[in-house]
């Protein structure tokens, strides 16, 4: 089995270390990934700059771009074989409702997925950091969805609790939930006295009953959310069309 790994929080990280290292037991793996952290950095490409991957060690990329950069020169020109499944991560911090429209973790498993690839996106939402049981459970995931069928037609956001251990773990199916509205950002004043601006915090769960990725963390449950790239809000389109036509369609 061939496995690309990418991230976005840097070829470095912690979690993509872990990660890389569990999955070479069982697989051939290539790891091209940020050379620096890119979080929050969603679907971007690099457009108007070239794109540079430099050999860190045997099998292991960084790339000075994005994570969808990453993965995009990886199965385009970089790698002289084509993954069986494209892994990401594991993020250090959830991605948990809303995140997964920011989040360079899922977005590196999605460029995966559109190009037809199955595609897994692993998250650690703990500030504990155990890299190692997270990797020992996104190993179990990896062997119970190798080859599922579910992988052609949705790509998968696993978020995973902080475990003392792998084993015995729940797993729980779950939808996205959604978080509030996120805090003010914090406006500064730099040492030439111009004003300078930092992103808030994240929101607060309004969405988190059961059923939800954010419920089943907060109940010591793996989060294994199926993820669609259609966008279309599907029961809006017949309202949506009587509301054009005047309801003389």
């Amino acid at each position: 089995m061939n496995i690309l790994i990418s991230n976005d929080d840097g070829w470095q990280a912690p979690g993509i270390v872990a990660l890389a290292e569990a999955v070479q037991a069982f697989a051939n793996i290539k790891v091209v990934a940020p050379d620096r952290n890119r979080s929050a950095a969603s679907n971007a490409l690099t457009l108007m700059n070239p794109i540079r991957a430099t050999l860190q060690k045997p099998d292991w990329y960084s790339v000075d771009g994005t994570p969808v950069d990453c993965v995009y020169i990886a199965l385009n020109g970089l790698l002289d074989w084509t993954p069986d499944l494209v892994i990401s991560g594991i993020n250090a911090g959830p991605n948990l409702g809303d995140d997964v429209l920011y989040s360079g973790t899922v977005a590196a498993a999605m460029e995966g997925f559109f190009h037809g690839i199955p595609a897994i996106a692993f998250s650690l939402a703990g500030v504990e950091g155990r890299f190692d049981i997270a990797a020992e459970i996104a190993v179990q995931v990896i062997k119970r969805f190798e080859g599922s069928a579910l992988l052609k037609t949705n790509m998968l956001s696993i978020n995973i609790p902080d475990l003392s251990s792998a084993d015995s773990v729940s797993m729980s199916v779950t939808r996205l939930g959604q978080r509030g509205r996120v805090p003010n950002g914090i406006v500064q004043t730099d040492p030439r006295g111009e004003k300078i601006y930092w992103v808030g915090g994240v929101g607060t769960p309004q969405d988190a009953g059961e059923g939800t990725d954010f419920h089943a963390i907060a109940n010591g449950s793996v989060s294994v959310t199926p993820i669609t790239t259609d966008l279309t809000a599907h029961d809006k389109l017949a309202p949506l069309e009587q509301t054009i036509t005047g309801g003389n369609s």
